[in-house]
């Protein structure tokens, strides 16, 4: 019984010492870190246009889609150094010949970027359409101007209605 009894004060002499000795903690911090990667957004706001030549377009020898009427582009990115946006037509075997279909966009530049300011023939590999030095975390649109030359190479049998010939414009945006 004596060694009960002191193994017992022991015990609560261990206790209330180490009571004394430490507190709980009343405050701490953690660390919160956002890992960002550069991403970019695409989305085409049209995706199919049609050009419809009239006498006065086989007259001049091309019919175009300028501006708001040509295929609206929309992108977004966080990239602190910009994003390209580029296009091509990887079609297998297109109807309107390469050469033919041209490209080209009026939509400004963002910061000190660039722009294919004039027609330019369409090619299977990606082409800088518009690019961007800045971030743009809201969309920005880009219009992609659209041009059919040399229409009297696309024939119609003439027996009502109209030949469709139709191409696939495949846009890319990528972080600069």
């Amino acid at each position: 019984m004596k060694r009960s009894r002191m193994l017992a004060s022991f015990v609560l002499v261990l206790v209330l010492g180490t009571g004394q000795l430490a507190f709980a903690a009343t405050s701490g911090t953690s660390d919160v870190i956002l890992q960002a990667n550069a991403t970019v957004q695409v989305e085409i706001l049209d995706a199919t246009v049609t050009l419809s030549p009239t006498q006065t377009n086989y007259e001049a020898g091309y019919v175009q889609l300028l501006g708001a009427s040509g295929i609206d582009v929309r992108i977004r990115t966080n990239s602190s150094t910009g994003a390209s946006l580029k296009v091509k037509c990887a079609d297998a075997s297109p109807q309107i010949t390469l050469t033919d279909l041209l490209f080209k966009t009026q939509t400004a530049a963002g910061g000190s970027g660039t722009t294919q300011t004039t027609f330019t023939a369409i090619t299977a590999s990606d082409q800088d359409l518009w690019t961007t030095t800045t971030t743009s975390p809201t969309y920005t649109t880009i219009q992609t101007d659209i041009r059919v030359q040399n229409l009297w190479d696309y024939p119609d049998p003439g027996t009502g209605g109209t030949t469709a010939y139709t191409n696939t414009l495949t846009y890319t945006i990528v972080v600069q």
